[in-house]
């Protein structure tokens, strides 16, 4: 039996000015490891934009609360439970397509979409805060509208505490919608600033190719 030698393939770039650089391929893991976390952050970017999507929603079908509507009116008002979403989903889809068919035209939307991504998270993160901090006064004042006069102590004393009781209830759960939203808009930025640093990248071994 003839031994047969196996050698890994070499390719040599050679600069202008001609100075040879070898390219093995132990390139190619890095290569796969960047294609599996694009993939990753596309889908995580998704998600995380249905999520952000699905609460705004809920907000705007619940039915005005005492004392409480105020907080994420602004919220709403804005428009940013449902435009950033929006950016978020399309530049994640159109980096999927990219991705299959990478082209000048798609590369430079793709990081187009990406940064208005990061500019509407970091909108959506100030607002989120603002209405956040506004939950605490607004649960005070509800407790102090249920307070019951001093000839009707001894009368509503149940209904008093069941009525500070509905206030605490909306104040929680006011609170974790909002954490919820704002976690995700923080993922949102850190997955979009990331996109925009790959695609940049990606914008300029399109351009060597072309």
């Amino acid at each position: 039996m003839i031994p047969q030698v196996v050698t890994n393939e070499t390719i040599t770039l050679i600069s202008p000015n001609g100075t040879n650089f070898p390219q093995t391929d132990k390139l190619q893991p890095t290569v796969k490891r960047q294609v599996s976390l694009k993939k990753h952050l596309k889908a995580i970017q998704i998600m995380s934009a249905v999520m952000v999507l699905g609460l705004g929603i809920i907000l705007a079908s619940v039915p005005p609360v005492l004392h409480f509507t105020s907080v994420f009116s602004v919220l709403l008002k804005s428009g940013y439970p449902f435009i950033g979403p929006l950016f978020f989903i399309i530049s994640g889809i159109l980096s999927i397509i990219t991705e299959r068919k990478s082209t000048n035209p798609l590369v430079d939307g793709s990081l187009t979409l990406n940064i208005l991504s990061v500019s509407f998270a970091f909108m959506g993160i100030i607002i989120i805060s603002v209405s956040l901090a506004g939950l605490h006064p607004a649960s005070e004042q509800c407790k102090l509208s249920k307070d019951p006069r001093p000839t009707e102590h001894h009368y509503y004393h149940i209904s008093y505490d069941s009525d500070r009781n509905e206030c605490s209830v909306t104040n929680s759960v006011l609170a974790g919608a909002l954490t919820v939203m704002l976690i995700n808009t923080l993922l949102e930025l850190v997955l979009a600033g990331l996109s925009v640093m790959l695609w940049s990248k990606e914008g300029a071994l399109t351009s060597l190719r072309n």
